[in-house]
């Protein structure tokens, strides 16, 4: 991690009618017309002169015909050539502009959740393509996956500033889609110092967020809303979360009153986080460093069952080609995990591999489930929490899938 306080370099200021012009092919716009942020390097005229066009930068699109269609990002060496910004074309983005989408998200932000303690952009859905801002009290962390949301980095951090007045932020620009947009990986704290993990709220409960060098941007909030119905439903019963990582799970199921509950990781940083979060809530925990896999089949060739059983795996599937791999993985949590669960007892399996569609993802709980014999109900199917919106056009952006069940 790169602690430096010297500023980003300014992208050029953004004037409208001096911006590059960027035509659709005819016959491609009806898509962009109808509501949908992208355009593929397929749909426009890719020519000389777009081809020399700097990744990420500005462009007014326009179709066929003339007609002006809005402002977007562009990148010439993307599949995803174009993400539109503002549908008015004669908008500048500028600190101004981005501060208005800022301002608009923390006010839903504030309805749906009430607490400074959220995902705060959530890319197109914001209204800003390729950029995840999560929020932890008067610290935030900010991932650029696009060129253009690279390019535009310094207006954001002038825009966070106005809006929030953060006291930290921190670039985690160290997602693997950046490379498919020709970007370097990279960490670094833009605004402020870290001296260790950093506090947050969640349903009541309190949390530690390594934000230097924990996973993604620190902490899923897309699991929010899951976590509050398992902890509804460990009361007066036992509790193991496997792939607990920073206790999310586990600590608000023993704030629900589970009679016993068990976290289980193979990172020893993490387990840490887990157990900081229950001392600083006042509850038991019982940690485990293991191979998740290895501690299933171990407790159940002991003969260990669980009220509640909770499996909430990094991603199996991280590119279309991990697909079969993947799929099996997950037929094979479900089963060991299903081997755990005490006869009328719940189990929540859950995958966050945006290549893994919901269809096949219960298809592979379903044989999982067959395969350990047993049978119950689904009590809930669901997502992640509305800090998380989806895009209306992008319906496969939604990556998290959750079954919550009850096993007989």
């Amino acid at each position: 991690m790169i602690d430096s306080s010297a500023p980003l370099p300014l992208p050029p200021a953004d004037q409208p009618s001096a911006r590059p012009v960027l035509t659709i092919q005819p016959g491609r716009s009806r898509r962009l017309r109808a509501g949908h942020p992208w355009l593929f390097s397929n749909e426009i005229v890719m020519d000389a002169a777009a081809k020399a066009l700097p990744p990420g930068g500005l462009v007014t699109v326009m179709d066929a015909g003339g007609e002006k269609l809005g402002v977007a990002t562009f990148n010439p060496h993307s599949l995803i050539a174009v993400r539109l910004l503002s549908r008015d074309w004669a908008h500048s983005v500028d600190a101004a502009f981005l501060a208005e989408r800022l301002r608009r998200a923390v006010a839903l932000r504030d309805t749906l959740i009430g607490r400074p303690y959220y995902r705060l952009i959530h890319a197109e859905a914001d209204g800003l393509p390729g950029l995840i801002v999560d929020r932890y009290g008067d610290i935030l962390t900010l991932q650029a996956n696009t060129a253009g949301m690279e390019l535009l980095q310094p207006l954001l951090l002038e825009a966070l500033a106005e809006v929030l007045t953060p006291t930290g932020i921190v670039l985690k620009n160290d997602s693997p889609v950046r490379k498919l947009e020709g970007l370097e990986l990279y960490e670094r704290v833009a605004r402020g110092t870290l001296a260790g993990p950093v506090e947050l709220e969640e349903n009541g409960a309190r949390f530690l967020a390594d934000l230097v060098d924990g996973q993604k941007t620190g902490w899923f909030y897309d699991q929010r809303d899951n976590r509050a119905a398992v902890a509804r439903l460990a009361r007066g019963r036992s509790m193991i979360d496997f792939y607990t990582y920073a206790g999310g799970f586990a600590v608000q199921a023993a704030l629900a009153g589970a009679t016993r509950v068990v976290a289980v990781d193979r990172s020893e940083a993490s387990l840490a986080l887990a157990a900081g979060a229950a001392a600083l809530n006042g509850v038991s925990l019982e940690t485990v460093r293991a191979d998740s896999f290895a501690e299933m089949e171990r407790l159940a060739a002991a003969g260990e069952r669980f009220g509640v059983v909770v499996s909430d795996p990094p991603a199996f599937v991280k590119s279309k080609k991990d697909a079969a791999a993947g799929a099996k993985g997950y037929r094979k949590m479900t089963r060991l995990a299903a081997a755990l669960v005490e006869p009328q007892g719940f189990l929540l399996v859950a995958s966050c591999s945006h290549h893994m569609p919901a269809e096949q993802f219960a298809e592979e709980v379903r044989h999982g489930l067959g395969q350990a014999g047993r049978s119950g109900r689904i009590l809930r199917a669901a997502g992640a929490g509305p800090d998380h919106p989806l895009h209306p056009h992008l319906p496969e952006s939604a990556y998290l899938k959750a079954l919550l069940l009850q096993l007989d």
